[in-house]
């Protein structure tokens, strides 16, 4: 019983102490993740603004809805094992830049993603010849529960959805990707 006791005390202090580690990080960050995809700007900028076909390709999304338009802008609902997100795309310039929020305000978290395409020239290895671009993720993040933001920093990381993302990505376009972080930094 008493042996109970102590399991019972040492979790609770584990908690409490989740709690206030997550309490005391910051509740906004800036990540940014880049990799070398074996595709065109213009073919890349296909894939990544047609969310509707997103889950024939990304890891993790089961199925997209596309949602009525939230202020005029496309908006859609990627559905996937942790749930459901209400997504936006607040800024379309093709085929450079690409800006999609969360616009489901009762989650635990929140934030942008902007994608930058830029050329990189030729792919070298099994596809030699063929054009390859750099693609860049930004996350403007926000984590609003101390605990989901202990394990966003310290569990998961801020950088590895974008680097599922981006090694989809690669994937879809034929060739396996790394994933370079680019920066991660609390927000000013």
């Amino acid at each position: 019983m008493k042996w109970l006791l102590v399991v019972g005390g040492m979790l609770v202090a584990i908690i409490l102490i989740v709690v206030i580690v997550g309490a005391l990080l910051p509740r906004d960050h800036v990540a940014s993740v880049s990799a070398r995809v074996a595709g065109t700007r213009e073919a890349i900028w296909t894939a990544i603004t047609d969310v509707a076909n997103q889950p024939t390709w990304r890891d993790g999304v089961k199925r997209v809805e596309l949602a009525a338009p939230i202020d005029g802008k496309a908006a859609w609902v990627e559905h996937s094992s942790n749930g459901s997100i209400l997504m936006v795309a607040d800024h379309s310039e093709p085929p450079r830049r690409f800006v999609t929020r969360i616009a489901d305000t009762k989650l635990p978290f929140g934030g942008s993603w902007e994608f930058v395409l830029e050329p990189a020239g030729a792919d070298a290895g099994a596809n030699a010849g063929a054009d390859a671009s750099t693609v860049t993720i930004t996350e403007r993040g926000s984590v609003y529960n101390p605990i989901f933001r202990f394990m966003s920093r310290f569990v998961f990381g801020h950088t590895a959805t974008m680097d599922a993302y981006l090694r989809s990505l690669g994937r879809k376009f034929g060739r396996a990707t790394t994933p370079t972080v680019v920066a991660t930094t609390k927000s000013p």
